[in-house]
């Protein structure tokens, strides 16, 4: 075997001949400033259905973006063919400036976080009266995964033909969370539909909810000319064929918003939280942390919440379903 010395002459140097085609590398990227401005629907083993202008159109990241990817409502630069026919192929060069990430981990211990949807400006939680019973922990989760990332929520309550709205709406009355409580009567009528509708004009909503409430059927009834399909879930197990395996982006019918369906979750893993941010969501709260320790977690004696309560400037469930919200980051969902 050949050693080389420390200082080898051109003789001991192997050069590789450059082959027919092989280019040097350089990290100068095209800027692509020709490319048309896309919006992304749906995502689907690395094909990327967009919107451009009135085209759907296929395409796939280019291998210039590296790492970063695209996910449902990005907004994004696509070039090649741009006509949407069948067979063509578009590639994503750039994925413009997000105003908002919606997260999610699998679960606590996860460091891995998975992006949900980008660019929404409502979260809309959805969940069953009964059958199957609600899940207060993780509408808690949702919650705080929506103030995390600046999105307002919105609660969107069905069923309420079995159970009543009530002992659930007071729990979260402190907050001021909207919220629209519909039957599979209205559902069936399109009155559910209409109701729900009012919240979404004029925004990009984000569709969340544990498998067998009735979130797709619900999407479905808001926009009718894009079924999905539906399935059986089972009410205890949560078990059966969830009918939503992929995120997809579909506009209202008059074209006042979006929609935005996610498949359903068992459960939604806040591993990527910074529980300083939940502190925005209420500002009638957020000016008493200046006289926090530094890195208070708002649930500790020296917490100047406390005091910023007893002087008037909150009322104390406000500070109590802040410390609710906070505290399931630290709780498993079935703790």
């Amino acid at each position: 075997m050949r050693r080389y010395g420390k200082n080898p002459d051109e003789d001991d140097v192997r050069v590789r001949p450059n082959r027919k085609g092989n280019r040097p590398r350089t990290n100068i990227r095209p800027k692509h400033e020709d490319a048309a401005e896309g919006f992304v629907v749906t995502v689907d083993r690395g094909r990327l259905t967009c919107l451009v202008e009135d085209r759907t159109v296929i395409a796939m990241k280019a291998r210039e973006l590296g790492r970063k990817g695209a996910v449902v409502g990005d907004r994004v630069a696509v070039v090649g063919d741009l006509s949407g026919a069948k067979d063509t192929l578009a590639r994503i060069v750039r994925v413009e400036e997000r105003s908002s990430v919606l997260r999610r981990t699998a679960d606590d211990d996860d460091p891995f976080e998975r992006v949900v949807v980008a660019n929404a400006d409502q979260l809309a939680i959805v969940t069953a009266l009964a059958d199957p019973e609600p899940r207060p922990r993780l509408i808690d989760r949702c919650l705080v995964a929506a103030y995390d990332a600046g999105l307002e929520p919105l609660l969107v309550l069905t069923k309420s033909d079995l159970a009543s709205a009530d002992k659930l709406l007071e729990s979260y009355g402190t907050l001021g969370v909207p919220y629209v409580v519909t039957s599979r009567e209205e559902l069936a009528s399109g009155g559910a539909a209409e109701q729900v509708r009012e919240r979404l004009r004029g925004r990009i909503t984000a569709f969340v909810g544990h498998s067998g409430v009735g979130k797709t059927t619900l999407v479905n009834a808001l926009v009718p000319d894009r079924q999905r399909a539906t399935g059986h879930v089972n009410a205890v197990t949560g078990r059966g064929r969830h009918t939503t395996t992929s995120a997809l982006a579909l506009p209202l019918p008059d074209g006042s918003g979006w929609v935005i369906d996610t498949p359903g979750v068992r459960s939604f893993g806040l591993a990527h939280i910074d529980p300083a941010r939940v502190i925005h969501a209420f500002p009638d709260l957020e000016p008493g942390t200046a006289e926090c320790p530094r890195a208070c977690s708002h649930d500790e004696q020296d917490c100047a919440l406390d005091q910023w309560v007893a002087d008037g400037h909150a009322e104390p469930q406000r500070l109590y379903s802040l410390r609710r919200l906070l505290a399931t980051r630290e709780r498993r969902e079935g703790d």
